[in-house]
């Protein structure tokens, strides 16, 4: 039996080196944004975005084959920057007092998603096509992989597998909550509310769980 084929992660054709290619690159996701939050994903085209942008279409299609490639890199750039946030608070987790830098990190992403409209909108977007979907799920396992680390202090005597698990599960959660914070008719501050105490159970469970385990991972980290 074949092994199964690991899903093709849809990417720019090129990403600009020169200033010049960088500016009109960041001009069309800038346009891509505002259009989607506009006009949802349905209705997205690379004409509109490239005229709003007013940038040629050949150009845009130098740098994206379509649409689905368009979102699938503005996802990419959502990833990038709660991954340079959690470096940051990654840092402080083993600190005894790593529940109220857990509040904060919750808190910072909540207002990203509370004060972005785009944030949901591109999460809805990648949810469009198997493609995206798998795309979008490439990123979020390169988000888990490196919560996955954070937790390593914290979680000593997990075996790393499950500390794999655990990473997954928390992503996955965070991502769902907060986009489900923002539908109409939610209260956005019950649901962060309910969101950090899911993940304070969740986590101080996993920790006790860990320490009453023997420790049978051969890898510290």
């Amino acid at each position: 039996m074949e092994a199964a084929e690991e899903p093709l992660e849809l990417v720019p054709r090129r990403r600009p080196i020169q200033d010049r290619s960088k500016r009109r690159f960041d001009t069309l996701l800038t346009a891509s944004r505002e259009l989607l939050v506009d006009v949802g994903f349905e209705s997205f085209t690379c004409e509109e975005v490239a005229t709003r942008a007013e940038v040629p279409i050949g150009t845009l299609y130098q740098f994206f084959a379509n649409k689905y490639v368009i979102v699938c890199e503005l996802d990419r750039q959502d990833l990038v920057a709660v991954q340079q946030e959690l470096s940051d608070f990654g840092g402080e987790i083993p600190s005894l007092d790593w529940l109220r830098f857990l509040d904060r990190f919750v808190d910072h992403l909540a207002q990203l998603w509370l004060t972005d409209p785009s944030r949901r909108a591109v999460w809805l977007a990648v949810q469009a096509t198997p493609a995206t979907r798998a795309t979008a799920a490439i990123h979020e396992r390169a988000l888990a992989q490196q919560v996955a680390r954070a937790l390593a202090p914290l979680i000593p005597r997990n075996r790393r597998h499950l500390r794999t698990i655990m990473a997954d599960v928390l992503v996955h959660m965070v991502y769902s909550m907060l986009n489900f914070s923002v539908q109409d008719g939610q209260s956005h501050t019950e649901v962060v509310v309910e969101l950090k105490r899911m993940m304070r159970a969740y986590l101080i469970f996993a920790a006790q769980d860990g320490d009453a385990e023997p420790d049978d991972d051969p890898d510290p980290s």
